[in-house]
């Protein structure tokens, strides 16, 4: 059983030393030094075979997923950040949050029962999906992919309607799943997000560059409508999805994070970086 894992990254550091990551530099094709130089970091290249590397500065971590999905081989396949991960479910009293990564042998033993597996929710609490991203972000973004949905999937809008309306959902872009469904999530996430693109017709450029990567993050939420879609019509049950904790190896700073939540909802303070 081959499990793979992408670690998305653009800058050197410190990555899980098991078999099952491979660390990929995400927008190798735009990474250049101050002299236009082409940056190496080391790791393996999204902009290598079939890829859309270039689009990185607007879909961030996805163009590490949409290399994988065209030229990697894996029965399970899956996406993580370089500072966010899955954790394990048997977490060990270690001050290295390392260790607690989830490792190879974790992962099969899960897939033995799972086929999905997914961060813990993330909850809004006070904020529906689509108010916060309409007072963070920019909500025509999230307008114009139910436009697109309606078009082009419309089987998927009760869903996409459902999703909207919730408090929480699984975030990051993160998942590890069955090759024949990430095959299925991949072919529909960026048919969506290619047609959002050619609508918008560069709308991104008009943007902060913090606020211009939103196909990344319409990404973070319609995943939560394809993975809906999947359960209402018994591709998957509740049963084939496991929640993992979601480890982060820097330290957030939730007072700032929660000030920037209320501004936004409040005051209409979008915002301009991350926590």
């Amino acid at each position: 059983m081959a499990t793979k894992i992408i670690i998305a990254a653009h800058k050197q550091y410190r990555m899980p030393e098991d078999p099952l990551y491979l660390p990929v530099q995400v927008g190798a094709a735009c990474n250049k030094d101050e002299n236009g130089n082409p940056i190496d970091l080391g790791f393996a290249r999204d902009d290598g075979g079939e890829n859309i590397s270039a689009k990185n500065p607007h879909f961030c971590e996805l163009t590490g997923l949409y290399w994988a999905w065209k030229n990697l081989e894996a029965d399970h396949l899956g996406l993580s950040h370089y500072r966010r991960y899955f954790g394990s479910l048997q977490p060990k009293k270690t001050k290295d949050l390392y260790e607690n990564v989830l490792k190879k042998e974790e992962a099969e033993e899960l897939f033995r029962t799972y086929r999905v597996l997914v961060p813990k929710k993330r909850n809004y609490y006070i904020e529906t999906l689509y108010s916060h991203y309409a007072h963070t972000h920019y909500a025509e973004h999230l307008d114009e992919t139910r436009r697109i949905i309606a078009e082009a999937c419309p089987e998927y809008l009760g869903a996409f309607d459902r999703v909207m309306k919730q408090r929480s959902g699984h975030m990051f872009n993160m998942c590890v799943m069955e090759r024949d469904l990430m095959d299925s999530y991949c072919s529909w996430v960026f048919d969506i997000l290619f047609r959002l693109e050619a609508a918008l017709k560069g709308e991104e450029a008009e943007l902060s560059f913090y606020q211009g990567r939103f196909y990344g993050r319409v990404s973070e939420i319609i995943f939560n409508v394809w993975l809906q879609y999947q359960l209402e019509t018994g591709v998957l049950k509740e049963s084939d999805i496991c929640e993992l904790p979601c480890l982060y190896t820097e330290k957030v700073n939730w007072l700032k994070k929660g000030t920037a939540f209320l501004s936004a909802k409040f005051l209409h303070k979008r915002y301009e970086n991350s926590f």
